[in-house]
């Protein structure tokens, strides 16, 4: 373990120094350094190691500070910084393009055919749109088959979820999902609180241990990383339902079109279990209940987010 943090040290200081990632990762690999599954260092690989916090001992919190996490610190949290601003998408000065918000991005947006989550983003066309991403290595379960325009999925969502809003009765029980939500993302807030604590407390047990390895200790953070961010996103999501109040709206229709696009996707999931979304021919400008399933919650009982 001494070898692989001396390494990643004399990688840092080189890194420092302006020295590129091509170049660091050919001086690793002629002189034997391996990474922990024992292959030969690349540029990008090399790049995400030294651009993770927990490297440095940090994490980022929800406003995307860096803060200490408790854990060792391998490289000085000051050599850290300088390191992580160097890469051009942590430059504060680069002029980015505004990005655009998705109204039913989430788990419960799924392709009709595998099940599998849509994933979001512009297609070679430029256009923005939800697709079922090919199963990969790295994000594995995705068939690929499966492909909407964004505009068009959310404008039949949409006109289906006032639909529903409109019928006798609807408006009370959204309210009472509403207070559930807030119950709920307490009980979610607690479960983060301790998950942050079990993060924190595994870089104690790392910087104390030498039983641990580096890749061992990377491994656990990773997945306390995974657990943590699908709290934080889940929290997110159950505090905007919490905030979305439509008793006192007299025009729904014209309330939808301005409101907040977090307002919209908090009280869609609030009525709406699933949606499902299937292939459709080549070049289609139309949805319909074809190419969409839509599975409404059932009322009664505590709906899940």
């Amino acid at each position: 373990m001494d070898d692989e943090v001396t390494v990643l040290r004399q990688a840092a200081n080189r890194r420092e120094a302006s020295q590129s990632y091509t170049e660091i990762a050919e001086w690793m690999n002629a002189e034997g350094h391996l990474t922990t599954r024992g292959k030969e260092w690349r540029p990008a690989v090399l790049a995400e190691v030294l651009d993770h916090p927990a490297i440095a001992g940090l994490y980022e919190d929800e406003q995307g500070d860096l803060v200490k996490s408790g854990g060792p610190e391998l490289i000085p949290p000051e050599q850290f910084r300088k390191i992580r601003a160097m890469r051009p998408k942590h430059q504060q000065d680069v002029v980015r393009a505004p990005q655009r918000e998705y109204e039913l991005s989430g788990k419960d947006t799924v392709c009709g055919l595998c099940g599998h989550s849509l994933g979001t983003g512009p297609s070679n066309a430029g256009s923005p749109g939800y697709r079922c991403k090919p199963s990969t290595a790295q994000h594995p379960g995705g068939c690929g088959r499966v492909r909407i325009k964004a505009d068009l999925l959310e404008t039949y969502v949409g006109e289906h979820v006032l639909a529903e809003l409109a019928k006798p009765g609807v408006r009370e029980l959204v309210e009472q999902a509403r207070e559930w939500a807030e119950r709920e993302a307490g009980v979610v807030r607690r479960r983060l609180e301790e998950d942050l604590k079990r993060r924190r407390q595994l870089g104690a047990d790392y910087a104390k241990s030498r039983d641990i390895s580096l890749s061992a200790f990377k491994q656990a953070d990773k997945e306390m990383s995974k657990q943590i961010k699908e709290g934080r996103d889940r929290l997110r999501f159950l505090e905007q339902a919490a905030h979305v109040s439509i008793g006192g709206v007299p025009d729904l229709v014209k309330w939808w079109k301005h409101a907040p696009t977090a307002s919209r996707r908090a009280l869609t999931f609030l009525l709406l279990e699933k949606i499902a979304v299937y292939p459709g021919g080549r070049g289609t400008r139309t949805v319909d209940a074809n190419r969409v399933g839509l599975t409404w919650r059932t009322w009664g009982s505590d709906p899940e987010a």
